[in-house]
């Protein structure tokens, strides 16, 4: 049988599996992790004309922060409309 080649968070997760890093979680709790994932999911796009200024230091901020500009914007947004 072939066996699939990992990506490297996969071999990461992988391991942490084999060293007992996971523990098991109680059906709510298991339920809640599901929620906060499922509401976290990005399903609508959008356009927006910004300032080019603007759009270079989020670029800039984002990159110090190690994201990507558009996943820095995304955050800011969930958290406002929070």
């Amino acid at each position: 049988m072939r066996q699939a080649k990992l990506t490297k968070p996969e071999r990461a997760i992988e391991h942490a599996l084999l060293r007992g890093e996971y523990a098991d979680v109680s059906k709510s709790e298991f339920e809640a992790i599901a929620h906060a994932i499922a509401r976290r999911r990005k399903d609508a796009v959008i356009s927006i004309r910004l300032n080019s200024q603007d759009l270079d230091q989020i670029k800039r901020k984002a990159k110090r922060l190690g994201v990507g500009y558009q996943t820095l914007i995304s955050e800011v947004l969930h958290r406002v409309a929070a």
